[in-house]
């Protein structure tokens, strides 16, 4: 008894209430009440409620910002809410999860039924866990107070427990293709019911090589279902998938594909690699408290980098493929809550993020794939908001710098440091066979290889050999 006093001692009741029996259940009660928050009034008027988005969903939307739509959302939802397929070319932070969101929604709640056992109505693919989580976040709150609920499955995460809320059905799931491979192959999910289907950052899942896992996921899904496919480029493997998933769908483009956002100011600046992470402290030390990301090529590179920032007392989080998934969630809720400045990241764990108070994009290292240039500077100048995206670009990285100015068919302004010399070797010439051809004089090139003789070659043609 002396223990239960102290407990009830310990546990001050709100004013006006009485002390619950039970207060160990609290928590998990407060969970329920925030999940199923009582439904606002309905709103029948406003620019949603004019292109058919239901009015319980619409009530939701001034509350998160939603106050008319941006030029993706109107050319899209209009097309969705009539059930027809859709292909959306667009750059991340133009409001493509509402855009696919707000109508599927409304038609879920328009044919409102149960979704089955170890099934679910509607099905959201997206690359990486981080934005699999930001569009799960923005489903709940679209949807709050009305009957959809959804769910996210990612790795990383108890597998055993996804199967456990699986069995029951679900409303809207939102997935990695990885994930979703794995519920399949252990029958947890049947997707033959589904009813509508949205690929999120389609070309990303490309690039990280999940195309065989959306062939085997399209042979599971029925031929009746409505297909809403989004991408910020259009390559030729894409247009594959777009006629392997789309029929005869309705495209509609804000930003032409590879080019990036208007309102991100870019930049070019030429400096050697071993000076590079100088450079990155000389830029962000201009900006104190305006939050950055930072973009790394490798894991090891990006973890050893934070480190050094770190070291010289930068407020700095890292996200890559060797952070755990409770790794990867704090250092974000971190950075979204302004707790930490910097995010270091590799291209994988980066895809997708909307975090609208970025303001500076750092490429450290340049990407092997152009378009990946455009979704990396996507992760600023968000929600209306302007950006600045850097890139520090090395000698031996200007083959990337060209490839991405032609991708984007323009170029990237120098803003510091001098562009070295883009000589390039004239290549050797070979006659058939691979063997040598003769020289001018008609003597035959030796086959052998030359002594080395470094004492005799300059340093500079010994960096360009």
């Amino acid at each position: 008894m002396q223990v239960i006093e102290m407990n009830n001692e310990k546990r001050r009741p709100r004013r006006g209430q009485k002390p619950r029996p039970n207060p160990q259940r609290a928590p998990r009660e407060a969970g329920v009440a925030a999940r199923r928050a009582p439904a606002r009034a309905p709103v029948e008027t406003g620019p949603f409620a004019e292109m058919g988005i239901d009015p319980r969903i619409n009530a939701n939307l001034a509350p998160m910002g939603l106050n008319a739509p941006t030029p993706i959302q109107a050319q899209a939802i209009p097309h969705i809410v009539q059930g027809i397929d859709l292909l959306g070319l667009a750059q991340t932070g133009t409001g493509k999860t509402a855009a696919f969101s707000l109508p599927m929604l409304t038609r879920l709640l328009a044919h409102g039924r149960k979704p089955d056992p170890r099934s679910c109505r509607a099905l959201i693919l997206a690359p990486t866990r981080e934005l699999a989580t930001q569009i799960a976040a923005s489903v709940e709150g679209f949807a709050e107070g009305t009957p959809i609920r959804a769910f996210r499955v990612v790795g990383g995460a108890s597998i055993n427990v996804q199967m456990q809320r699986i069995e029951r059905g679900v409303d809207v799931l939102i997935a990695t293709p990885g994930r979703l491979i794995d519920l399949l192959d252990r029958r947890a999910l049947d997707l033959s019911k589904t009813e509508y289907l949205v690929l999120d950052e389609a070309d990303q899942m490309l690039d990280i090589g999940f195309i065989h896992a959306l062939r085997r996921i399209a042979r599971e899904l029925p031929a009746k279902r409505q297909t809403l496919l989004f991408s910020a480029t259009m390559p030729k493997l894409m247009e594959e998938l777009a006629s392997t998933y789309l029929k005869n769908p309705e495209k509609v483009q804000v930003n032409p594909p590879g080019q990036a956002a208007e309102k991100i100011e870019q930049g070019v600046h030429f400096v050697n690699q071993g000076d590079k992470a100088t450079l990155l402290a000389e830029y962000m030390s201009k900006h104190p408290g305006e939050l950055a990301i930072v973009f790394g090529r490798t894991k090891y590179g990006s973890e050893k980098l934070a480190k050094l920032l770190d070291k010289w007392g930068f407020s700095v989080a890292a996200i890559h493929g060797n952070k755990s998934q409770g790794q990867r969630e704090r250092a974000l809720a971190a950075f979204r809550e302004g707790k930490t400045q910097v995010l270091v990241a590799t291209d994988v764990a980066a895809r997708g993020l909307d975090i609208p108070q970025v303001a500076h994009v750092y490429n450290f290292d340049l990407p092997n794939v152009p378009e990946n240039y455009v979704h990396r500077i996507g992760r600023t100048a968000r929600a209306g908001r302007d950006g600045r995206a850097v890139a520090f670009c090395a000698p031996g990285e200007i083959g990337e710098l060209r490839a991405i100015e032609k991708a984007m068919k323009s170029k990237i302004p120098v803003i510091g440091g001098e562009a070295p010399a883009e000589e390039k070797p004239a290549p050797r010439s070979r006659g058939r066979g691979g063997a040598p051809r003769a020289r001018p004089g008609g003597e035959a090139a030796p086959r052998k290889r030359p002594a080395r003789r470094p004492s005799r070659r300059p340093k500079s043609q010994q960096q360009n050999a």
